[in-house]
């Protein structure tokens, strides 16, 4: 962004596509519009992904249809020599409680049910917030944006438990432990998410919310 102000007028904000340029979005280094490809590390150029929204909604529409059955069918499938328990992810958590590990039951209801759907209402609102030009702070968008491109990481911690579980817990004949169908919807829930925040522009936060309140904005 560049300032420019005139004497007795307030300051103007000007992007770097009101100056006729594109930003690599890896790099940052910007070029003159209509480059197609950054000299500095060869990606490719694009003012706006005008197609981000339609990726967007598609990635999260399936995340939404795998995390439904991921919290329905079993997490974990503990065979012994008389019977086989079905654990899913809400059932294990209680299970755990029950037996006194509150911690590890927060976590894993924290990480496996309040961060995925916290999640899923972020990446819709922002999607909904460009597609409708609601009138919010562009920072804030900006920020949630962001928080949710950093908690992507945390999201596999259900997987995780699970694959340790089953590397450590095979007593053979006695008891084993095994990955159930909720582990297979669970991971692509969460990889459909993160592809679905990694393909939203958040360029466009900042294009909403300047034609909604005008060049002259300063939040």
């Amino acid at each position: 962004m560049v300032s420019m102000a005139v004497s007795g007028t307030p300051e103007k904000i000007l992007s770097a596509r009101e100056l006729g340029l594109v930003a690599c979005t890896r790099c940052a280094k910007p070029w003159p519009m209509g480059t197609e490809t950054c000299g500095r590390c060869g990606h490719n150029l694009i003012s706006r992904d005008e197609l981000s929204l339609q990726r967007v909604w598609a990635y999260w529409t399936v995340g939404l249809m795998c995390y439904i059955p991921a919290n329905v069918y079993p997490m974990l499938l503990t065979r012994t020599l008389f019977q086989v328990d079905e654990s899913t992810i809400i059932g294990g958590a209680i299970e755990l409680a029950q037996y006194g590990n509150w911690g590890i039951a927060f976590i894993i209801l924290f990480a496996s049910v309040a961060i995925p759907l916290g999640k899923f209402f972020a990446v819709a609102y922002l999607a909904l917030s460009v597609q409708l030009g609601w009138v919010t702070s562009q920072r804030r968008r900006h920020y949630l944006y962001e928080v949710v491109e950093y908690i992507g990481r945390w999201s596999m911690i259900d997987i995780f438990v699970v694959a340790i579980l089953s590397s450590l817990v095979q007593l053979k004949t006695l008891a084993s432990i095994n990955p159930g169908t909720a582990s297979i919807f669970f991971a692509l829930s969460v990889i459909f998410t993160m592809l679905a925040a990694q393909a939203f522009d958040s360029r466009m936060i900042w294009d909403a919310q300047a034609k909604d309140e005008g060049p002259n904005h300063h939040d």
